[in-house]
């Protein structure tokens, strides 16, 4: 009997870890406002510990989109936002991008083709271009 649980075990823990997977729930970006350009940070909060922790640009993709998760895309949002969460407007853009750190969705289909991929879950911060 016993060699029996050990294979048991041996194939759950092989097969998704018996449901013990660690997940992003929720990301913070520090600050959550700033002028022209910035240094932005994310927090995670996970379904087990250790969390929250800070994230790297190896757990998560930053981009410049929309308060709904959205990636820019293909299009101008008026700053540029590197894969460590540094934000910088464009010279001749005027107006609030929204800074996004986050988790690609595993569902990342657009309707659109100029759309970008869709975080999930997500972070938001505001990075004023004057």
């Amino acid at each position: 009997m016993s060699s029996k649980l050990l294979v048991l075990v041996s194939l759950c823990a092989l097969a998704v870890g018996c449901g013990d997977s660690r997940k992003l729930q929720f990301v913070a970006i520090s600050p959550t406002a700033a002028t022209s350009q910035a240094q932005f940070t994310a927090t995670g909060t996970f379904s087990k510990p250790p969390s929250p922790m800070q994230l790297g640009s190896a757990d998560i993709t930053w981009c410049a989109g929309s308060s709904n998760g959205v990636c820019a895309g293909f299009i101008n949002p008026g700053a540029m936002v590197d894969a460590n969460g540094n934000a910088q407007c464009e010279a001749t853009f005027h107006g609030t991008v929204t800074v996004l750190a986050g988790s690609p969705a595993k569902s990342n289909t657009q309707p659109n083709p100029d759309g970008g991929i869709v975080l999930q879950p997500f972070g938001t911060a505001q990075l004023t271009c004057p």
